[in-house]
């Protein structure tokens, strides 16, 4: 029945700090729509952004900053990807590393966003193409 994911939300306790961090270091762009609704695009998908706190109706049970975990393909190498995290001031914690994504091996970077939520860059590991 599922085709693919058309957006997820992210709890945050700063709005600004994470549109900085997923515009600036990711490349995301920030989008404005509803009544003053922010969301961060990449590709054909979207994050909504919900101020802890302030969410939008309905919402999940628990919405926490810092509890997600998500893994973003990239469409650079992951040397490119470095060199911009570090040109922004973004730390990598873990990486280069395989792993195993959605539809094979990747090899993916670690970061944390400014709420903490892990986030995984990946590219297609290149030993397994």
């Amino acid at each position: 029945m599922i085709a693919s994911l058309d957006h997820l939300v992210l709890t945050v306790k700063d709005i600004d700090a994470t549109i900085a961090f997923y515009c600036d270091g990711l490349g995301m762009k920030k989008q404005m729509f509803g009544e003053g609704r922010i969301a961060l695009s990449f590709g054909v998908q979207k994050i909504n952004l919900h101020r802890a706190g302030h969410e939008f109706e309905p919402k999940s049970a628990h919405p926490t900053p810092g509890s997600g975990d998500l893994c973003f393909l990239l469409n650079v190498s992951l040397e490119v990807a470095t060199k911009r995290l570090n040109a922004v001031g973004i730390a990598i914690e873990q990486g280069p590393v395989q792993r195993t994504g959605a539809t094979g091996p990747i090899m993916s970077l670690y970061i944390r966003d400014p709420d903490d939520n892990l986030i995984e860059l990946s590219i297609p590991d290149p030993a397994s193409v």
